[in-house]
C-alpha cells in the first residue's frame, strides 16, 4: 500500500480548512465549547476527506488525460480501494457526527448527499457545480453551530455566504486545466466582493466592525492578486494558483465569521491555522 498516495488524495491542507468552518460555526453561537465536541472537528475532516476522495475516483478518466500524475492513473492506488476509502471516510463523518447530537447527524447526512451529487453529477456544470459545493461548506459551518445540539435558525442563513465564496472559486476553478473563460474571473471578483461586504454589515449590526476589517483587509491582500493574475493570464498554473490560495484562505473567511461575532480569541486560534494549511500545501496538492 502506497500511503502517501492516500494521503494526496486526503488534500491534507483542505482538511485543515475544514476543521475552521467548525470553529467558526462554533464560534458564531458564542462557542459553547463541550468535550464532545471534538465529534463535530473530526466529522467534519471525516466528511471533507470523504469527499476528496471520491472526487478523485470520479474523475479518474479525466485525469487519465489531465492529470496522468494523480494516484488513480499513475497506478499507485487500485480505484476500487479510493472508492471504498471515500464512503469509509464519509461513514465515519456520519458516525461521529451521530455521536454529538442528532441534529448534528441529519446536518452531516445532508452534506454527504450533496458531496455524493457535486462528484458524481453537478462538478461539470457550470451553475449547479458551484451551488453545490458551496451548500456543502455552508452546511459544514453550520454543522459547527450544532455545538448548541440544536439549530439556530435566525443565525443560520450566514451560511449563505460561504455558499457565495465557495460557488466564487469552484467558477474560477473549471478552466484550472485548460485556461480561459475570463468573464468567470470577473463573476468571482464580484461574488467574493459582496461576501466581504456583507461580513462587515453582520460585524458592524453586531458592533463589532473594528475587530473584523483588518482580517478582512488581510483577506484581500491574500485573495485578490493571483484573482488578477489569473484573470490578466488565464493559463493553468495561474488559475490554479487562484483557486489554491481561495481555498486556503477559506481560513481567513472563518476568522472573520468569528470576529463578526465578538469572539476574538477564536478569531485569532483560528487564524493560527492558515501557515499550518499553507505549509502542508507546499508538500500535497490542494486542488
Amino acid at each position: 500500500m502506497n500511503a502517501k498516495s492516500y494521503f494526496v488524495l486526503l488534500r491534507p491542507a483542505n482538511l485543515v480548512t475544514a476543521v475552521a468552518d467548525i470553529l467558526a460555526g462554533m464560534a458564531i453561537v458564542s462557542f459553547p465549547w463541550v468535550n464532545d465536541g471534538i465529534f463535530l472537528i473530526l466529522a467534519s475532516v471525516c466528511l471533507y476527506g470523504g469527499g476528496v476522495v471520491l472526487n478523485d475516483f470520479f474523475d479518474r478518466e479525466i485525469d487519465a488525460k489531465e492529470r496522468p500524475e494523480r494516484p488513480i492513473p499513475s497506478g499507485k492506488v487500485l480505484a476500487i480501494y479510493v472508492l471504498l476509502f471515500g464512503f469509509v471516510l464519509l461513514a465515519f463523518g456520519c458516525f461521529f457526527s451521530f455521536l454529538y447530537s442528532e441534529i448534528s447527524f441529519i446536518i452531516s447526512i445532508s452534506i454527504v448527499f450533496l458531496i455524493l451529487l457535486y462528484d458524481r453529477f453537478a462538478k461539470h456544470n457550470l451553475v449547479f457545480g458551484p451551488l453545490v459545493m458551496g451548500m456543502c461548506r455552508g452546511l459544514n459551518l453550520i454543522l459547527g453551530m450544532t455545538i448548541l445540539k440544536s439549530l439556530p435558525l435566525a443565525i443560520v442563513p450566514i451560511s449563505i455566504l460561504p455558499i457565495v465564496y465557495i460557488a466564487a472559486i469552484t467558477l474560477i476553478s473549471q478552466n484550472e486545466v485548460w485556461g480561459g473563460g475570463k468573464y468567470k474571473f470577473i463573476i468571482a471578483c464580484m461574488l467574493y466582493i459582496l461576501v466581504f461586504f456583507t461580513q462587515l454589515f453582520v460585524s458592524f449590526q453586531n458592533g463589532f466592525i473594528l475587530y473584523t476589517m483588518p482580517f478582512i483587509v488581510f483577506h484581500s491582500v491574500l485573495l485578490f492578486p493571483p484573482l488578477l493574475k489569473a484573470y490578466q493570464n488565464p493559463n493553468p498554473k495561474l488559475i490554479g494558483n487562484a483557486v489554491k490560495i481561495g481555498v486556503l484562505t477559506l481560513i481567513v473567511l472563518n476568522v472573520s465569521f468569528a470576529a463578526s461575532f465578538g469572539n476574538l480569541p477564536i478569531a485569532i486560534s483560528i487564524l493560527a491555522l492558515l501557515p499550518i494549511s499553507l505549509l502542508i500545501s507546499k508538500y500535497f496538492a490542494v486542488t
